[in-house]
């Protein structure tokens, strides 16, 4: 599977594991916060990061193909979301918040080889760790809707079997 940043797909990389999976949305969260924040650019955050973490354990094939690809479609990205963020606007939500909702939404759009439940869980659970109190109630209430939207077929059949 090729993404859109061109990159060969984590699915054709041997034994990335759900563990590694949910370290590189650890790590690209945390870049594409650091990203928003500083403006530097992706190639020296992503040296950074690989210099500085540990990545034995980290899907980095995945890592990179999120930090490219959410910057790469960012105003695509935003505009899928951002009319089921009720009373706030894109300028209002923090840089953690904003980051996860782009991150999550990429893979709902991009990957779909990872289910959306998945996308949504981990998205919640970042949130749970790195954002404001109850940031998760809001990121997963988007989630629910943007999910609906990229991944109406995944979401009615889920839906169904219930």
């Amino acid at each position: 599977m090729t993404t859109p940043s061109g990159q060969a797909g984590a699915t054709a990389q041997k034994g990335h594991t759900a563990a590694t999976r949910r370290m590189a949305r650890h790590y690209a969260m945390q870049a594409l916060y650091q990203w928003h924040m500083t403006g530097n650019s992706l190639n020296s955050i992503e040296a950074e990061f690989r210099t500085d973490n540990d990545m034995s354990k980290v899907d980095v094939e995945y890592f990179h193909d999120i930090l490219h690809g959410v910057p790469e479609h960012l105003s695509e990205l935003d505009a899928v979301y951002e009319p089921f963020l009720v009373d706030r606007s894109l300028a209002e939500l923090d840089a953690i918040t904003r980051a996860l909702l782009r991150l999550a939404t990429y893979e709902f759009k991009f990957r779909i080889d990872v289910p959306y439940k998945v996308v949504i869980n981990e998205a919640v659970a970042l949130a749970k760790k790195f954002g404001a109190e109850d940031s998760h109630k809001f990121i997963n209430g988007v989630l629910d809707k943007t999910a609906v939207v990229l991944r109406a077929l995944e979401v009615n059949a889920e839906r169904k079997g219930r």
